[in-house]
């Protein structure tokens, strides 16, 4: 009964890490999922503009508007490339999230089937003992009634 509190508290103290790494790894996955729909947008925008642009430049174009829609792709290119290098930097967090959540897990079922082996020790033990009981109360009576004979 007196390893039950230590490692009680060493389950819940486990259990408190593996919150907190899901925790990180959850708001990791949130963050690389932002930076993905911002990538995604910003990959959707440039084709509509690049779309529109392509259909207003066949009734023909002064070479200034030309230059300036090739400037706006050039920098809509640049921030895509930067988002996905944001992508890449944040996939690898969620990446080194995960071993460290499933280490915590794995140390918090290590604590479980301790405390599992613990108390089925405790239940044969006490089930032994209940027998011994049992046996000892039969044995008694049996030698009152031959006494008593």
């Amino acid at each position: 009964m007196g390893q039950h509190l230590p490692l009680k508290t060493l389950i819940d103290l486990a259990q408190d890490a593996v919150d907190a790494a899901a925790q990180r790894l959850g708001r990791a996955q949130r963050d690389r999922g932002d930076v993905q729909a911002q990538l995604d947008a910003l990959i959707q925008y440039r084709d509509e503009y690049h779309a529109r642009f392509a259909n207003s430049a066949q009734a023909g174009m002064p070479a200034g508007n030309m230059r300036n829609f090739q400037a706006f792709i050039d920098t809509l290119n640049a921030a895509i490339e930067q988002q996905r290098a944001l992508l890449v930097t944040a996939s690898a967090r969620v990446e080194a999230a995960k071993p460290d959540w499933q280490r915590q897990r794995q140390k918090l079922g290590s604590y479980e089937v301790l405390q599992a082996r613990g108390a089925a020790i405790e239940a044969q033990q006490s089930a032994r003992r209940e027998q011994r009981d049992t046996d000892e109360h039969a044995a008694r009576i049996l030698r009152m009634r031959a006494e008593g004979v």
